[in-house]
């Protein structure tokens, strides 16, 4: 059984290097790529299926306002489209299009271009495999708050 100062101090360090990841990340953002948030709800909607403007918002745990702004700057590139709910008109339900699609299948940003590159060049393959191993558990460790 892991020690509770354990689980702490292992908190602790992830806090500080996936904040010091985030920070330079966001610092790479190109002209004309999706941002953070777009490519959040992007992925969001091709992992878990179309769903409501509201309920991306609560899972990605903003308001319903800018997860509004977001959705539309991704519909009005054609990455995203919304359609009246089939069993409640009243509901508008979000999708990813077939550019969407293609964005996430084909396209890799300028961002992750870095990543990789930064990837390739400063891990060995024991260390690319732990962070494959890691990704998921990460993004699991995200969805939890």
């Amino acid at each position: 059984m892991t020690h509770s100062s354990d689980v702490d101090d292992l908190a602790g360090a992830l806090y500080g290097s996936i904040g010091l990841l985030a920070r330079r990340l966001r610092q790479l953002q190109a002209p004309g790529e999706l941002t953070l948030p777009e490519r959040a709800a992007l992925s969001r909607l091709d992992r878990g299926g179309p769903t409501t403007a509201a309920e991306l918002a609560r899972a990605e745990q903003i308001t319903s306002q800018a997860m509004g702004t977001t959705l539309g700057g991704l519909e009005e590139r054609g990455l995203v489209e919304r359609r009246r709910d089939p069993h409640d008109g009243r509901r508008i339900i979000m999708s990813v299009t077939e550019a969407g699609f293609e964005v996430l299948r084909h396209k890799r940003d300028a961002r992750s271009k870095q990543v990789a590159q930064a990837l390739r060049e400063r891990f060995t393959e024991a260390e690319l495999d732990t962070l494959k191993a890691a990704a998921p558990l990460i993004e699991r460790l995200g969805d939890s708050f």
